[in-house]
């Protein structure tokens, strides 16, 4: 199966593949340093530990060597601000998004300049047929996203346990189709 690049450039963000062990610092640094802001949407957040980050960083060598998620790193001007990511959906043909930023990277368009650059990513993978983003009902901001990068919501449904703390335990699923060829491609 193809894959995604390991490296996306768009402008002053680019996205990397995590790089197993030798990122174990700046993201558990990232993570520690964003616990307060993620945990109202994020149930993961509880159970931030060092193991855990390894074992995310870890997972994610493993993911992206099997084809079910590839995890990166958003990098703005040389510094980690967040994370992003597609994985496999139920469907073969369709992928989820997520997305999460550092509270100082947040508001100035960073997330939906990333999600945007993985969606193209994304596209380019002759089997990825749509791409999906879910966020409790609750949590404005990430709908934003989808909302500003052309998807449409599709379905409403209650939330797999745990749920967040500021969780309203409804998830909002967004879609977006690959784009049709235009119509004089070969």
């Amino acid at each position: 199966m193809e894959r995604p690049r390991p490296l996306i450039e768009c402008g002053d963000v680019a996205l990397r593949g995590w790089r197993g062990q030798r990122d174990f610092s700046s993201a558990h640094r990232l993570i520690e340093e964003s616990v307060d802001h993620l945990r109202p949407w994020e149930p993961w957040v509880a159970l931030h530990s060092e193991a855990n980050t390894r074992g995310f960083l870890a997972k994610s060598g493993s993911g992206w060597a099997g084809d079910r998620v590839y995890n990166y790193a958003i990098i703005e001007h040389g510094t980690l601000v967040g994370m992003c990511q597609a994985y496999r959906g139920a469907e073969p043909t369709g992928w989820f998004l997520g997305y999460w930023l550092h509270p100082s990277a947040t508001g100035r368009g960073i997330a939906t300049r990333a999600t945007s650059a993985l969606i193209s990513e994304m596209f380019t993978l002759p089997a990825v047929r749509y791409l999906e983003i879910a966020h409790d009902s609750a949590n404005t901001a990430s709908a934003a996203i989808p909302r500003r990068l052309g998807f449409t919501e599709v379905r409403r449904e209650l939330a797999a346990p745990p749920t967040a703390p500021s969780g309203t335990g409804v998830e909002v699923i967004w879609r977006l189709y690959r784009p049709a060829p235009p119509a004089d491609a070969p």
